[in-house]
Order: structure tokens, then C-alpha cells, then sequence
């Protein structure tokens, strides 16, 4: 996976390519935490994301939790098969997706 990260003030912009899974969140996990500290919003730009595991999952309801608010975490430019799999999981209900 591809993690591209800008942060403008207080938001953090954060765009994935590939695949979000077990194998690839801790990495992911690693590179946003260094900036939860300083941050109020966290967008990521699913565009180029394939895939969302459950450890993905989890690792954005980490996200939400840490920084305590539904508008704080927003997913844009989810493909079809990405949004699917929110869809099933019901986190389309707790992450805002624009």
C-alpha cells in the first residue's frame, strides 16, 4: 500500500493506493498516530484504494474514537467495492462519506 500524507492546519489529508488489510494497517496505523496530537480532522481519499479489511475497519473507528466526532473522519472518493464493504459493515453509518 501507498500512503501519501499532507496536513494543512489542522486537517490531515491522507490518500491510500492498493490495499488496506492486516497486513498493511499497522503501516498506515504508524504513519497517521505521529499527527493525531495536533490534528481535528483526518480526510482520506480512497480513490485508489482496492480493498478495506476488517482491520481497516477497525483501524478508522480507531481514528473516529481518538478524535471524538462522526465529521472528524471523512472518506471521499470511494470506489463501488470499497463502499460496499461499509455498506455491509454499517460504517457507512458511523464514517462520513462524501
Amino acid at each position: 500500500m501507498e500512503i501519501n500524507i499532507t496536513k494543512n492546519d489542522k486537517v490531515l489529508n491522507v490518500s491510500l493506493t492498493g490495499r488496506l488489510d492486516t497486513q498493511t494497517s499497522p503501516e498506515l496505523d504508524a504513519a497517521v498516530k505521529g499527527y493525531l496530537a495536533d490534528i481535528e480532522k483526518i480526510v482520506f481519499d480512497f480513490e485508489k484504494l482496492e480493498y478495506i479489511s476488517s482491520a481497516g475497519l477497525r483501524l478508522l473507528l480507531v481514528f473516529e474514537k481518538t478524535l471524538k466526532a462522526k465529521e472528524n473522519v471523512v472518506l471521499k472518493n470511494v470506489n463501488n467495492v470499497v463502499k460496499e464493504i461499509l455498506s455491509i459493515s454499517g460504517f457507512n453509518q458511523i464514517i462520513t462519506i462524501e
